[in-house]
């Protein structure tokens, strides 16, 4: 008889039977990975830089079920896509809200890494709030708030789905930034105004200011001055960036943008969509003990950098 599976194991074995057959295997052009569907009607969510500068591509579920898709839009800068199906579909995974992670809790990784299709790792979440450039050449994407796991990626694993332990679809696999830290794009509101635009427009009209940054808590004299707990710790600026030349370093601190306290990445990713493209946009900074206001003019970004 076999052995009774510890709470662990049931946990991700169910997780695992929920999203197997929802996670398909995607190839376009060079490029290939998984995708998720998310919509009865056969839309998928993917990377952007899976399907790249491709229009097309074949999918393939673990049923065996294979067909075409037709790339329906992308957005460099949260590094997603969304394709359809010219095939029929499972069902439609369930899409969760990551703004409801917590540091340590259990996650699962369902893809098809290295083209072995139904493939599962567990893990926990490592980090929150990340924010960190991707390079192609010498191009930088930047890939805001994303979430860190040691759940092990390997490649082909981008684009699939970081799943809580009900099977609820949390984040979408990006990247492997080193041994034991893959990085994953959340999946909140956010995000949802993003995958709403992509089926709408096929694009996303974003703004491009140029930093890399980490949340980061404030010293208590600064709380009680600014009545904020936290800010965003500028960890890199993008040479020749709206933000480089706007003279922002790294170290500073951001306070707040367009006058609106920014305590996270997603404070700050929210103020860059159509609008704020070629506006001023005043930035303050806590830098050497003191207050630093400077205005920036972000641009907009363009899908060089998939």
């Amino acid at each position: 008889m076999a052995e009774p599976l510890d709470a662990y194991s049931r946990v991700v074995s169910s997780v695992a039977a929920e999203l197997l057959p929802k996670v398909a295997s995607v190839r376009a052009g060079r490029g290939s990975g998984s995708a998720v569907v998310f919509t009865a009607d056969g839309f998928l969510l993917t990377n952007a830089h899976v399907v790249g500068s491709s229009r097309a591509g074949t999918v393939a579920f673990a049923d065996g079920t294979s067909g075409d898709f037709v790339v329906v839009g992308r957005d460099p800068l949260s590094d997603l896509a969304v394709i359809r199906a010219q095939t029929a579909t499972p069902a439609p995974a369930l899409l969760g809200d990551s703004d409801e992670l917590v540091v340590g809790q259990m996650v699962v990784a369902v893809g098809t890494p290295l083209g072995l299709a139904g493939s599962v790792t567990a893990g926990v979440v490592s980090g929150l709030g990340r924010s960190l450039p991707a390079r192609s050449g010498s191009n930088v994407r930047l890939i805001e708030d994303v979430i860190q796991t040691d759940a092990a990626l390997n490649p082909g694993n981008s684009g699939g789905a970081l799943a809580d332990s009900h099977a609820r679809v949390v984040g979408i696999n990006t990247a492997v930034a080193g041994v034991g830290v893959g990085l994953a794009v959340p999946m909140n509101s956010t995000t949802r105004s993003i995958i709403a635009a992509l089926i709408r427009d096929g694009r996303v009209r974003r703004a491009f200011l140029g930093l890399v940054t980490s949340p980061a808590p404030l010293p208590e004299q600064l709380r009680r001055r600014t009545g904020q707990d936290g800010a965003l710790r500028v960890v890199e600026v993008v040479p020749g960036s709206p933000a480089h030349l706007a003279g922002l370093r790294a170290g500073d601190l951001v306070l707040s943008a367009g006058r609106s306290p920014v305590g996270d990445a997603q404070s700050l990713q929210r103020l860059m969509f159509a609008d704020a493209i070629g506006r001023p946009l005043p930035i303050t900074v806590y830098r050497n003990g003191a207050l630093v206001d400077v205005i920036a003019e972000p641009v907009e970004l363009t899908g060089s950098g998939v």
